[in-house]
């Protein structure tokens, strides 16, 4: 197949492309240029691309989207990280519905749809909306694929959990204070953490792909487990200890509202995956660490 896919270069856009050139579809990566003047360039500030290249695609998947962990997040950051998706998911999505043979749509989207804390509240794809910033940075990432869908396209939103890979993301950097024996957990330690294996949440996708799909998508493991639990098996994982704290006073004033992310509890659950007969690799925390910290 023909895949065209935004936000190429990061961290699961690597790992995905990757997969599916192996696989032995034809890749074209998309590249930012202010006057587009090649089939792979875009503009996605002035809704520009390449129609052509859109008309003979097979599947479109976005990832693109300025960094959600930038700190501190100011105003300005945050409507960048809310710009940045919103104009690249419709650009896309106007494309699409302007071809006479709409391609399938992959577009990416968070955990953060259903707010910042849902307490114990197991959420699958059928849960209500959250609110707060990033969740309000979701629920228009997602309507604003709204014209593909009108037009009969399958459209798919990736609702992503924490993606656990030493490469990059989030454990990159969890992992830097128990190298000094100074992890432990965050806050009280009960808040559900939903994750997912780098490698699980890329077959997730290409499963998605090759399936009819539509709507949202929890990309989360099957078996979330809570801030303290994870705390002690990542220590586990790097042969340290996990026993100092951190107090949720001192996050919020060093990191602010990006704290709340931390602190808050959200316990996905992905029915839609597993009703498709979807298999994780990684079904357990101490798997998905044995497989991110070896990759």
């Amino acid at each position: 197949m023909l895949i065209v896919v935004a936000g190429a270069s990061g961290f699961l856009g690597t790992a995905l492309t990757n997969e599916l050139t192996a696989q032995g579809h034809l890749v074209v990566a998309l590249r930012r240029s202010s006057s587009p003047s090649k089939p792979e360039e875009w503009n996605p500030r002035r809704g520009e691309v390449d129609q052509a290249l859109i008309d003979r695609s097979d599947v479109v998947i976005n990832l693109a989207g300025s960094p959600i962990s930038a700190w501190p997040r100011t105003q300005k950051r945050k409507h960048a990280i809310l710009r940045s998706r919103v104009e690249s998911t419709a650009t896309l999505a106007d494309a699409i519905s302007e071809s006479p043979n709409p391609a399938v749509c992959l577009s990416a989207s968070g955990m953060s749809w259903y707010g910042t804390d849902r307490g114990d509240e197991v959420l699958s794809e059928s849960g209500t909306r959250g609110t707060g910033f990033l969740a309000g940075v979701a629920h228009a990432w997602e309507s604003a694929a709204q014209s593909a869908v009108e037009a009969g396209a399958r459209v798919a939103f990736l609702r992503t959990s924490l993606v656990l890979d030493a490469a990059g993301g989030a454990l990159k950097l969890m992992r830097i204070p128990f190298m000094f024996g100074a992890g432990g957990r965050l806050g009280s330690g009960k808040q559900y953490f939903s994750h997912i294996s780098r490698r699980d949440w890329v077959t997730a996708v290409v499963h998605v792909m090759n399936s009819e799909i539509a709507g949202p998508v929890n990309l989360a493991n099957p078996n979330p487990v809570r801030n303290r639990e994870f705390t002690k098996a990542l220590g586990r994982a790097l042969r340290r200890p996990a026993v100092i704290p951190v107090p949720a006073w001192a996050l919020r004033l060093v990191l602010g509202s990006i704290a709340e992310d931390l602190l808050g509890s959200l316990r996905l659950e992905p029915t839609v995956l597993l009703e498709s007969g979807f298999e994780f690799a990684d079904p357990t925390i101490d798997a998905t660490l044995e497989t991110g910290l070896t990759s």
